[in-house]
């Protein structure tokens, strides 16, 4: 395929007019979404307008936050009880599998938190050892940053507790949303 003068024109008309690349190499036939882009850059096009009609977006509502440990163990009375069904956002498609997947991620954080809340041992960088849990608590920019320091399990860098936050197993998740997505 070659670029004629009428092609070029075309090209020039439908970039003025906002259509994307794939939508530019659809319309003129026999050339792809890269050639498309490749004359463009040569003809030293930019300034498209925006299209007419801009494709809704759908809408994701934020996952639920998960509150992190604190350095003191939380009364069993203060600890708040997890809803029995989680909220689904009202999305389309991928966008909501993956709403879903982060909800649920952020609900197995919290139910592993609901579990045994740490007791920090607090250490600093200098005095972790291959035993103590490096799991980093706070911002390493503030003056009051350490490491759980807990006993680790052997062969992995973080305590039981939090080895079930930093390896969840992937296997088990897609299932899951497999499963969620087919019913």
């Amino acid at each position: 395929m070659s670029w004629t003068d009428e092609r070029v024109e075309r090209l020039k008309t439908l970039w003025s007019e906002g259509l994307s690349a794939s939508q530019i190499a659809a319309e003129l036939g026999a050339v792809t979404r890269n050639a498309v882009i490749g004359k463009v850059h040569r003809l030293g096009l930019s300034g498209r307008s925006k299209p007419q009609v801009q494709p809704a977006r759908p809408t994701v509502a934020a996952p639920p936050r998960v509150k992190t440990a604190t350095s003191r163990p939380v009364a069993q009375s203060q600890t708040a009880s997890r809803p029995s069904s989680p909220v689904r956002p009202i999305t389309i498609g991928a966008t909501a599998l993956k709403a879903d997947a982060q909800a649920e991620e952020a609900m197995a954080v919290a139910a592993v938190a609901e579990i045994e809340p740490p007791v920090f041992e607090k250490v600093t960088i200098l005095s972790l050892t291959e035993s103590t849990c490096k799991w980093p608590v706070g911002d390493p920019g503030k003056p009051d940053f350490f490491f759980c320091g807990r006993k680790s399990d052997v062969g992995i860098p973080y305590c039981a507790f939090h080895a079930r936050i930093a390896y969840q197993p992937s296997a088990e998740r897609r299932r899951e949303r497999d499963r969620k997505a087919a019913s």
